[in-house]
């Protein structure tokens, strides 16, 4: 055990310190500089968007061995010692657009640019030149990832609870069961990887779907997600949203995950506008709530929502059941499952994934040696008359989800006929 300790913790420390080695500016090379730390961006072929920081950052020594153990500590080091520029100018050039913007009281800066001819480098991920404002100025490069033409569909997913095992806002939590627990059965659920490989290749194998995942966790934790999405292969990218927690005396509490991930999605739906979307997320939190709305806001948007089932608590069968009330009253379906084995066949049979990818889903499962997984419940809505204000019995929703707890529940809603995608022409 011991030995597993200390190769993780040597992980963990390369990760860590990983912002500090890759720093675009004077940061590593001079007395002590400034660096720019742009986060992977996203867009479409009218706009892009792109968050980064700047900070003030403290030189390595020259010729010394970044590997070696002595020098990842002083990276540590280094990286604790940064401090953020407020009033930072950046300049940004996308196409033949180009924007300046300021950094704000934290060192981040909001890039949104407006590209009038697409990027003629082929592929789903382009290069944003960036210069910091400095003596002398200080060139660096972010990336955007925006959608082939190809594409038919948005996923945006939740990571805690849904992707990823919870703990997630917790840094030392995390750094252990990513790099000191067995990856593969205590970090990601079972199955999740396969799946979410399948929805962004698509039915067609290589349609390039955004992937879009939301996090209540910090922007410090950049580097660990992104570490543990290429650990285990789950694509794309990833473009991550996460949290900007806004701390102060005056305000020493965290802003509103709620709020923070409603507004999120409601600007995919505005900037995808002519693309369907999938909401996945789990019973845990406020996703069910925020799913709801989203669905009720925008009628014949959303194709499906999955949500892993991970609570045990009855009061969220109220949360439950207006979800499927929302859901079924737009014509869209809902699969609130215990695995993503659920979610896979769901998404082969409305045309999300191929129907083989679903194999994969159950192998990768299977191969976790998870609970043994529950038939699923099905309802199909009564829309009729009056019934329409109130197309699910709660009844039905809690006698579908009771049990004796050991293994959760497996609920689909849906309508007669599924809303789906068309069909690929052979």
């Amino acid at each position: 055990m011991a030995s597993r300790v200390r190769k993780g913790a040597t992980k963990a420390l390369r990760v860590l310190t990983r912002p500090v080695r890759r720093a675009q500016g004077r940061g590593g090379k001079g007395p002590g500089g400034l660096v720019v730390e742009p986060y992977r961006g996203y867009g479409s072929r009218d706009e892009v968007f792109l968050i980064g920081r700047v900070f003030r950052q403290s030189p390595g020594i020259p010729g010394e061995d970044p590997d070696s153990l002595r020098a990842q500590w002083r990276d540590l080091r280094r990286r604790i010692a940064r401090r953020a520029i407020a009033g930072a100018a950046v300049t940004a050039r996308f196409g033949d657009d180009a924007v300046r913007v300021e950094t704000d009281r934290d060192g981040y800066f909001r890039l949104h640019l407006h590209p009038r001819t697409r990027p003629a480098a082929p592929g789903e991920w382009h290069a944003v030149d960036l210069l910091l404002d400095a003596d002398p100025p200080i060139p660096a490069e972010g990336a955007v990832f925006i959608p082939p033409d190809q594409c038919r569909v948005v996923v945006v997913s939740d990571i805690d609870d849904t992707v990823m095992r919870t703990g997630v806002a917790n840094k030392l939590t995390m750094l252990w069961r990513l790099f000191v627990e067995d990856a593969e059965s205590r970090v990601a659920f079972p199955g999740v990887a396969a799946l979410y490989r399948a929805l962004h290749a698509g039915a067609g194998g290589g349609e390039g779907n955004p992937m879009l995942y939301v996090s209540r966790a910090p922007w410090g934790l950049y580097e660990m997600l992104s570490e543990f999405f290429q650990r285990h292969g789950i694509p794309a990218g990833p473009v991550l949203f996460l949290r900007e927690w806004g701390l102060s005396w005056t305000h020493p509490l965290p802003r509103r995950a709620t709020d923070h991930k409603q507004a999120l999605i409601r600007h995919m739906l505005a900037l995808y506008r002519d693309l369907p979307f999938v909401l996945i997320g789990d019973s845990g939190q406020h996703d069910p709530e925020v799913y709801a709305q989203i669905v009720e806001e925008n009628p014949g948007r959303v194709l499906a929502v999955y949500i892993r089932n991970v609570s045990r608590d009855s009061a969220r069968v109220e949360e439950i059941v207006r979800l499927a009330g929302a859901v079924a009253r737009a014509g869209s379906s809902l699969v609130l499952a215990g695995d993503s084995v659920a979610m896979a066949e769901h998404a082969a049979a409305i045309g999300l994934i191929a129907p083989e990818a679903v194999a994969g889903v159950a192998d990768e499962h299977a191969a976790a040696e998870t609970d043994t997984r529950r038939e699923a419940a099905r309802i199909t809505p009564d829309l009729a008359g009056s019934a329409a204000e109130d197309p699910i019995a709660p009844e039905a929703i809690a006698e579908a989800l009771a049990g004796d707890g050991a293994v959760p529940a497996t609920l689909v809603v849906e309508p007669a006929t599924p809303a789906a995608l068309p069909r690929l022409e052979a």
